[in-house]
Order: C-alpha cells, then structure tokens, then sequence
C-alpha cells in the first residue's frame, strides 16, 4: 500500500529489524490498527497492507503521530551511524563485513518463522547483539517458503502441524540484486542437475542477513521445494539443504564481493562451505587441497550445540557419492579421502559421514555452548583425537546468552531505566550497571512483578478462550488467579527435556496446587518436532492432564508456541521451570530472558544453570532453586524419581512458602531478596553482548587481516 509522504520513515523502519527491540516503533506499528497487529502476529508490513481504507491519512493527519514516527526514525538514523560502538576499540577496520555466520535459522520475531527453537532463537539473538556491538558481521540462512509450522492441538491433545506460506511482499525481505539490478544468483550442482539459487535480504540492525531461495520457475520441481520447509525432509531433502546452505552461501558471498574473513558454523549443518572455502583457495592461490585446508583452517569457527547423537547429521557413503562424485574432482581428491574427512576412522569405509566431524576437523575453533557442554562434547568427540587425552581436546566453551532487550519487559525495563540508568534497547554485560538492583526499594520490584503477571494472565486468558472456543470446550483461562504463584514450562518438547515430570505423582501435585491459602499454578507451552511422537505424546498427557479435576484450573497448556508467546511468558511468570534430563541440555537460554525479568528459575544443575548456581554458591547467595544434584544415573527411571522427588520437596517446604511469606505490607521481602541477587548475578553475565564479545576476542579477531 503506497504510503501518504508524512509517513514514508514507516517503510524505513518496518524493513529493519531494529524495530524487534525497540518499544517506541512497535508501539507505532501496533497503533496502525492494534487488531491487525494482533491478527497478523505483530507484523508491521501485514499491518499496513491490510489497513482499511482511510486510516493512512488520518494518521499522516496526526501531529502526535508524526511526532512518534520522527523520534522513532531519528533513533534508527542515530543507531546506524554511531560509529562509537565496542568493537571501534578493538582497533580493526570495520569497513566491510569481516565475518560470515551461517545457520540453519534465525529467530528473529515471531512474524518470521524461519526458526524452530533454541538454535534459531540463539542465531538470531547472536545477529542482535553483533549489531549493537558494531561487530562486522553478515549472516547466511535459508528463506523457507512455508517457514517453520503452526502448531494446533486437536480434540485430544494431539499436536497438528500446519504449514503457512511466507510471502515475500508481506515479510521485511528484500531481494537481493546485483549492481546492474538482475537479481543475484549463484548455482550448486545437485545430483545431475545445476539448481539456481536467489536471495533474500533482511537488515537487523547493522547487520545484514541473506536467506537463499531455490523457488525458481528454472529449477526442477523437486529442487524448488528445497527451502519450502525448516527440518522437514528425508535424509535425501536435508544433506541437499546443507549444499545449498554451505556451498551456494559461499558463492553468493564471493558474487556479492563480500569476501569476508573469518565463517563461523552455527552447527554441523553448515559445514559444506568448508569443502567451498577449500575449492577457492585452490582456484585464486594455486594450491592444492592439503594446502587450501591449512590455509582456511584459523579462519573457520564452528559451534555445536547439542550433546544428543541425534541431532547430528550423518550421510551414507553411497548418498555423499552420489552428490559429491563430480565436486570431489575438482579438489584433485579421492571420494575415499573426502569421506574421511566427515568420520572417526578416515579408513573405515562403512562409517557413515558426520557433519559436526567435518566442521571439529576443519575449524581452528571450536565449543559447546556451555561449561558442561564443552566438557561433554570433549568426551563425546575424542575418538577423532585417539592420541589425545579428553581434557586436550580441541573443544572449548562460550556459554550462550539471550539478547535482554528483545525480552524485557515494560514493566522491568522502567524500572532499570529509572534506577539502573540503563536505557531502553539496550542491556550492558557489566555487573556494576546491574549491582544497584540489590538497592532497588522492594515494594516497587513487586509491584513491577505483579503488573507483569497480570498481564501475562489476561495474555492467557485470551488465548484460552479462543483455543477453547476452537475445540468446542468451556474455556478455563479464567481460572487462574492473578496473585497466586505462576510457574511456566515452555520450550521444545523433546523427550529429554521430561515436561510431564512435575505429573509422576497427581496426587501430590494436586496438593501442591490446590492449597488454599498458598495456591499455585503452572502454565505450560511448547512444540515437538513434527516426526517426534514421544513429544507429542508429552503434550498430550498434559493437555488432557490439564482438563480434569483437580487440575483444571490450575493447569494448562498454550497452543501456537513462538518467540512472542515465550516472550509473553518469561515476564509474566514467577518461576521458571527447567526439568531436562543432565547432561542433554547444552545450555537452554529461557531461563536467562525469565531471570532478567526478575523469574527465579528451578532447575536440575544443566546447560548455564550449574554456571550460574555454582557462582552463587560461591557467593554464598541464593537466586533460585536446584533440582537434585550433579550425580547422574544410567537408569532414566531411577534418576526421574530422584529428581521429582527433589522437585516436590522444593516446592512443598521450599519454594511455595517462600512466595507467601509476606510483610505487613503485603510485600514478600525473601523472595524479593532472591530477585534482585538473581538478576544481579545472571543478566550482566547470561545475555548476547558478553557472550558475542567472547567469540569476537577469542575466535573472530585471531581471524581478521
């Protein structure tokens, strides 16, 4: 829709993705038309396209509007232009991009479902915080024409995995041309056939990200449908993917004349472009592959993120010849030398070909993405290293973060701006901006902590009547209690992650939450993959847990999972809940945004939390509650019982009378107490700018010329 020329800047700041943490544009975008905004899932260029006819105008008649719309334009001018970032100090050019981070996905906002999860999640949050850092950074994913799906539950409880389609003309994407306008394209040879691929351009911030396209009218019907669907083919569609993503995001770079210096690898799915980086050196320095390798190698980072077998991709030889046999001819190399380069035994000729081996083979630097994680991973991944003891494993650690402006609350944000002097949109990773929460008047944290659960309740309550409405059922958002304890479980439902562990024992839950005069109630949100029945199962059980007495207004579960439903959760709750079975958990990063708007988490000692637990014991300070203890057990059965019983426990004498212990005035000074101490310690340490920080000055740095 053409625009009235008082509100151009509206175009400039709905194709920038700044506009995801910054308060002031969302709220000029949600004034458009708030029930379109809501409609369209808080997509500001659907709003506009879908505004009636009129409501332009009249907002480009309005003084107060234009006002908003000139300050909020003039901060995105002012933030593009510093040039006083952090990464100025380092004292490197910055002129160009300098470093190329490839992902599967990117979550960025809700309005872009180009994400599954955590890793997503983290990508995204990583773009984020490179670009209030001034990291010179540009980003390669895929643009998935279906995205990633929408997730109903039917009469049952059982997850339906519906698909959407990501039009361009109504998502903040460009297309990405060359100089002289033709749209840019590269090609991969796939099989027998030479598949073309677009791009797509979205601006976050400073940073720019390319998502490649293979829905050309020139390819093959089978080549078009590659980027339809995030994680959703067979072994065959997915190594394709990985081609696409590693191979063709190298060329598009080196068409774009980009160059960058140093390529991190966000998982094993990228690390074809290690095989391309190999090829150009080859063509441009006239060196063979041994040679090429060694030359790429201390600019090559790659971070895995995942301590399950599963979540690693492994190729048969037969399909690796397949798509390789002629590409593997022009590194002057065997098949058979190319394959060991994906396996533990280079000789074997059976093993299958491992992506994260490749990349742990190919990268000067590498890490798991907590403490733990690391340790795990070194133990996990020595067999490529025989020679080696497990603590000389080349495997390190950054623990992940969050990017906190993306995530706090109004509510916290005001009230950090107002005794912190942290302005909003942004989160400094020094604990001396963050030490005079401990000072912060109590009264005024629970008041911020019960305005957020109270708008976390009518979120729910709304979204209750329209999901029950759907089914048919008498809605039961009413039910929960806008001053009583709220707990929330919402994350991926892997079968590891035990969501339905707090349901071993109904009788004793029940009791837990139906006391009268220290009720509790617990919300629950998530997505299991579409081929996973064992966490659908999960939901399942929940769902219909949720739907029976003694639970049914005590208990439930929010369907249609995505980074604004997790964002609504992590500022409305009071705890947050984390039940993975250790050590599966690399790091988990919900937590860290529930943390920061004042949540204390309630964990078993996994991913960041033993970080952050372990600190605190050494403080001598208590932010929030452990689940059982470091010990694991080979029987899963038996280390669930361990585990719920300490869970129960906590909640039973622990963590439910906290809560309720009030002074005169109403205020649960304990608790609060605990609040300030976990934001203290876990937001100048957990979030994007310290851990994007890290990777700067211990990998991308050693890396630039």
């Amino acid at each position: 829709m053409p625009l009235p020329p008082e509100l151009a800047r509206l175009h400039d700041l709905a194709y920038n993705l700044h506009w995801a943490w910054s308060d002031e544009t969302v709220d000029l975008f949600r004034r458009l038309d708030p029930q379109r905004w809501e409609e369209t899932n808080h997509n500001p260029i659907a709003t506009l396209e879908g505004l009636a006819e009129g409501r332009l105008q009249t907002l480009a008649d309005d003084p107060a509007y234009l006002a908003d719309l000139a300050r909020a334009a003039a901060n995105l001018d002012a933030y593009l232009a510093d040039g006083d970032t952090w990464f100025a100090t380092t004292g490197v050019a910055a002129d160009r991009p300098r470093v190329a981070y490839f992902s599967m996905e990117f979550g960025l906002h809700e309005s872009l479902p180009i994400y599954s999860g955590g890793l997503g999640v983290l990508a995204g949050d990583h773009l984020k915080s490179a670009s209030d850092l001034g990291v010179p950074l540009v980003a390669v994913g895929l643009f998935y024409q279906e995205g990633y799906f929408r997730q109903t539950l039917d009469g049952s409880g059982w997850q339906q995995d519906a698909n959407e389609d990501n039009a361009p003309s109504w998502l903040p994407v460009t297309l990405v041309t060359t100089a002289d306008g033709a749209p840019a394209a590269v090609e991969v040879a796939l099989l027998e056939r030479q598949v073309r691929i677009r791009a797509w351009r979205i601006q976050v911030g400073r940073i720019t990200l390319y998502l490649l396209d293979t829905d050309l009218p020139e390819n093959a019907e089978e080549d078009r449908q590659l980027t339809s669907r995030l994680y959703g083919g067979e072994i065959n569609v997915r190594i394709r993917q990985e081609i696409v993503l590693g191979i063709g995001g190298c060329r598009l770079l080196e068409l774009l004349d980009l160059a960058p210096d140093v390529y991190h690898m966000n998982e094993g799915h990228a690390a074809f472009l290690t095989f391309e980086r190999a090829r150009s050196t080859m063509e441009r320095e006239g060196l063979g592959f041994a040679e090429a390798r060694e030359r790429i190698r201390p600019n090559l980072v790659f971070t895995t993120h995942t301590p399950v077998a599963a979540g690693h991709d492994y190729f048969s030889p037969d399909l690796m010849e397949r798509h390789f046999g002629a590409y593997v001819e022009g590194l002057g190399i065997s098949m058979h030398e190319l394959l060991g380069l994906g396996r533990h035994n280079p000789d074997d000729y059976r093993e299958y070909f491992c992506m994260t081996i490749l990349a742990l083979k190919s990268a000067a630097h590498a890490n798991g993405v907590s403490r733990l994680h690391g340790e795990v991973s070194r133990q996990q991944w020595r067999g490529i290293w025989p020679d080696r003891a497990e603590a000389d494993v080349p495997i390190g650690h950054i623990t992940n973060g969050v990017h906190l402006p993306s995530f706090i609350s109004s509510e916290m944000a005001e009230l950090y701006e107002r005794h912190l002097g942290i302005a909003r949109g942004t989160a400094p990773a020094k604990p001396a901006v963050w030490g005079p929460i401990l000072h912060v008047p109590d009264g005024e944290l629970w008041a911020a902590r019960n305005a957020s659960r109270a708008r976390l309740l009518t979120f729910i309550r709304d979204r209750m009547t329209e999901q029950d409405a759907r089914h048919g059922r008498d809605h039961h958002g009413d039910g929960f209690d806008p001053n009583a304890l709220t707990i929330g479980f919402a994350r991926r439902f892997a079968t590891y992650k035990r969501a339905a562990l707090l349901l071993r024992d109904p009788d004793r839950l029940a009791r837990i939450l139906n006391n009268a005069r220290r009720p509790v109630q617990i919300v629950f949100a998530g997505k299991a993959h579409p081929r996973d029945d064992g966490g659908k199962s999960l939901i399942q059980r929940i769902v219909q847990s949720a739907g029976n007495e003694p639970f049914r207004h005590r208990l439930l579960f929010l369907e249609g999972y995505d980074i604004g439903v997790a964002r609504q959760l992590v500022q409305g709750v009071d705890v947050w809940l984390n039940t993975p079975q250790r050590p599966y958990e690399a790091s988990g990063t919900s937590g860290m945004k529930a943390a920061a708007n004042g949540a204390l988490n309630c964990s078993t000692l996994d991913g960041w939390w033993v970080e952050a637990w372990d600190e605190a014991q050494e403080r001598g300070e208590e932010i929030g509650w452990a689940i059982g203890g470091t010990e694991t057990f080979d029987n899963a059965e038996h280390q669930a019982y361990i585990d719920v019983e300490s869970l129960y426990a906590l909640l039973e004498r622990e963590l439910v009378p906290a809560f309720y212990e009030r002074g005169i005035d109403g205020v649960p000074y304990g608790w609060t107490a605990r609040m300030k101490r976990s934001i203290a310690l876990i937001a100048p340490q957990f979030n994007t700018g310290r851990m994007v920080r890290e990777y700067t000055e211990r990998y991308y740095l050693s890396g630039l010329k």
